[in-house]
Parts: C-alpha cells; structure tokens; sequence
C-alpha cells in the first residue's frame, strides 16, 4: 500500500500543469509592438477564436474555430521557439495574439527552510532558494517578448513534487484584465499591457505531502473564482474582477485537491462547480450558496470538471477508478443517489489529465498512461476504447481538441493527434523530444505548447 501510494503521489503532481513581490520589478517591453487595442475593441473579438484559460473558450479543450496543423517535428512546422527561463508548469491562454503564462526562476544562495516539511513528505523539491514570480506577454505571430512583470520575489514556504513547480496554475483573461495565479505568493489582476491593478493575498496553502499548488481560477461574468483546498481550512472565494474586492467566501469540508473550478449557465442560473474529494458541488455564483451535491470520488482529485448541455462530468483514480455525469437542471441538495446522476463509470478514468469534451464524444485517458476511451455524453457508453495510443507513455497533459481532430500529448513530448470523425484514427505522432505537463492551447493556425524548456507556436509551413 505504501508503496504505491508512493508511486502514485509521485506521478500526480506532475500534473501540475495542469494542466494558475507586492511591486512590479521588472519590465521588458519589446521595440516595435503595436500599440495595444482599446478595452472596446478588445471585448467586441469573438470569444470562441481566443484561448483564454487553460481549457479553452469552452472550458471543455475544445475549439470549434481553431485549425492547427496535425503534423511538425522540431524541424518542421515549427513557427518558432522561446527558451523560457526558470521552471513553470503553467499551461498557456491566448488573447488577441498574445500568449500569457508564467514561471518561478530561483536565484540567490541556499537558504534554511522556513517551515518544516509536511506529514509524509516524498519526492519533494526543497524550497531551498528566494524565486522571483514572473508573468509574461508573448506575441503569438513571432514570439517576441512583449513584457515580463515579477510579482512576487521571496522563498516558498512549502516544497514542490520534484515533478511539479512552484508555477503550475493557469492565468485566464477576458480581454480586459490578465488574473495571474501564485498560490501562496498571491493573486494578480493585470492590464493587458502589464499594469498592475490589483493583488489578494489569499493565505498560505499546506498541501498533502507539501506536493504543491495548481488549481487555476476561473474568470466569468465580472468575479474571479479560487478553489482553496488544502490541509488547513479549506474555501471557495469570489472577487470583484476589477477591484479584487471579496465579494463571497464559502468555507469548504475538503483536503487537498488540485481541481480547477468551472462556471456553467444552467437554464439561466450561473452555478460554479467545483470537484473535491468529500463532494462534486453546484454553488450560485452571485452568492456562493450550495445548489447541488454529489459524493463519489477519490482522494487526491486533480481532473477538472467538463460540462455542456447541463451536463457536468467529474473524474479520479486514486484510491478508487471513479468518473460520473450529474444532470445539474432542477438538482437541489444531495444528488447522490437520485436520477440526476446520469451514469457512472468505475474503469478506464483518468486521474490527471482532464478529459476533452466535444462533438467527438467525452474523450479520456486511462489514470497516466497514454490508453485513451471516449463514451457517449449522455450515457456514459464507450464508443471507442479503451485504444492505447503507440509512441506515448505517460500522459498528463489534458488532451485538447479543434479541426474535427483530437491532440494528446506525453511527457515524453510526443503528441498523438487522432481523426475524430473517423473512429481515432491515428493520423500522426509527432515529438519535440522535452519533456511537457502543460496543456496545449488552439488559437487560429496555431498549436502553443509548453515544455519544461521553451515555448513553441506550431503552425503549417508557409510556402515563400
């Protein structure tokens, strides 16, 4: 049993990618930028041709605009690369032919830890030196530079899986603020020029094991949502997008998870949901108050929720294989056990990496290995797989999907992108041989995707 929990714990924070300093120090505008768009322009750009948060416009990885290539290597139809300093797991968002996303660059002598390890610390990344937080602006067409802000300069107070960063969640924007996500560091709201407008400090989080941070906010309708489960006291938070200000926080029964909140329209009502380990939660976004519930996943969440149709899937795999879909119209109080429940499923679920939701089916992969399984929405039946995808091993990167073709892509670096209209085929496997957790981003012409070392737009090959 230790032993594989060991080998378990080890592996989730790899996700991590998953996959979102109280004064700006640093700037690096670049020469011969455009001048930015005015907030008008930037809320008239259709939202469905943007990427901006680590899901996609959806929130499902699915784009129903973007057309990216399904074939490159590292010296084919790469539009270009950006070494990226430090080390961030962050996964990137797209706005107006801006990429955002950020990273932890250490520097300075070793130091002495400031609070002790965690209960059953394994595997960790010592917090041994100060990290300056970094956001940054990069150019889509070319990957020019636009501004780098540091946000925050000190010493974690808790440790990383060696797997795992100290910049793991996601920024997400509107157009109009960039929310940058530190964890323990702090909460940013940025102009999308780089101007600082605000800051939360939202506490520090003590997570299991000390494995670290990752769950990425969500942005909608004027608030910006954190999910804040740890071992201490857990909450769910809503700001005022433009000010910070709290405007609602609801104390949770929760540990540790690295789930990410999504906000869904549900016959007019805005519901955040949110999966944990104790309950999957619908909550008024307005209010904060507890809609619906559902029990029956494992410790150690770290899938996001997918929702469409007044549908919402949740999934995990730790202790238990455990994946269900809750029909969230009318559904008040405990669900558990009542028709709103659509189907559960108890093998082949991921653990995390979050699943892709588009018209393809609800597509997944089997806990970390590169076995992929898509089932009927609104049954839960398998439609193809369980398929295990050759020339991919350990996948925590959540698959993404646009162009009637869906992307999965290893830590290994290899990305198999399959023919959704014509049962997965295989149509490619394409590798840029460093490591990726990040999940990829679709914007237009373009595949933008992280690795541990650099950042790369993936575009077809123009001819001269």
């Amino acid at each position: 049993m230790v032993q594989r929990d060991s080998i378990v714990l080890w592996a989730l924070l790899a996700t991590l990618a998953l996959c979102a300093c109280k004064a700006v120090d640093a700037s690096v505008p670049s020469a011969g930028v455009p001048v930015a768009p005015s907030p008008q322009k930037r809320a008239q750009l259709d939202p469905s041709t943007q990427w901006g948060a680590w899901r996609g416009p959806l929130g499902t990885g699915h784009s129903t605009t973007a057309r990216p290539p399904h074939v490159w290597a590292p010296d084919k139809s790469i539009g270009w690369r950006l070494p990226i300093a430090g080390l961030g797991h962050s996964s990137p968002v797209v706005w107006n032919g801006v990429i955002y996303l950020t990273t932890a660059v250490t520097f300075g002598p070793e130091l002495d830890r400031l609070v002790p390890e965690r209960p059953g610390a394994h595997h960790n990344r010592a917090p041994d030196r100060a990290m300056r937080f970094e956001a940054l602006a990069i150019s889509l067409v070319d990957g020019d530079v636009r501004w780098r802000r540091t946000l925050r300069s000190e010493q974690p107070h808790e440790g990383a899986h060696e797997t795992a960063s100290w910049a793991s969640a996601s920024c997400v924007t509107d157009g109009e603020v960039v929310i940058v996500p530190f964890g323990s560091r702090g909460l940013f709201a940025l102009s999308p020029d780089g101007e600082v407008l605000w800051e939360r400090d939202l506490g520090d989080m003590h997570t299991k094991h000390g494995h670290g941070e990752g769950s990425s906010p969500a942005l909608a309708h004027g608030l910006v949502v954190a999910q804040w489960d740890h071992e201490d006291a857990s909450f769910l938070v809503a700001l005022d997008r433009d000010t910070g200000q709290e405007r609602w926080r609801m104390a949770r029964d929760e540990v540790t998870s690295w789930a990410s909140p999504i906000v869904v329209d549900v016959g007019g009502t805005l519901q955040v949901v949110t999966a944990a380990t104790g309950r999957v939660r619908g909550q008024d976004l307005r209010s904060g108050a507890i809609l619906w519930e559902a029990g029956g996943l494992s410790h150690n969440v770290v899938a996001s929720p997918v929702a469409a149709d007044g549908r919402v899937f949740v999934a995990s795999s730790y202790e238990v294989r455990s994946m269900f879909a809750v029909s969230m119209g009318g559904a008040k109080g405990d669900v558990t056990n009542t028709d709103h429940v659509l189907w559960r499923r108890t093998r082949d679920t991921p653990y995390v990496a979050s699943p892709s939701l588009s018209p393809g089916g609800l597509c997944f992969v089997r806990h970390l290995s590169s076995v992929l399984t898509c089932v009927d929405p609104a049954t839960g039946a398998a439609t193809i797989g369980p398929k295990k995808l050759r020339g991919l091993r350990r996948v925590f990167s959540s698959p993404v999907s646009g162009a009637g073709r869906l992307y999965v892509t290893s830590q290994e670096g290899a990305t198999a992108v399959l023919d959704l209209k014509n049962e997965l085929a295989v149509l490619a496997v394409n590798s840029i041989g460093e490591v990726v957790t990040a999940s990829p981003a679709l914007v237009g012409d373009t595949l933008v995707l992280r690795s541990e070392d650099a950042l790369y737009a993936i575009r077809e090959e123009r001819a001269p």
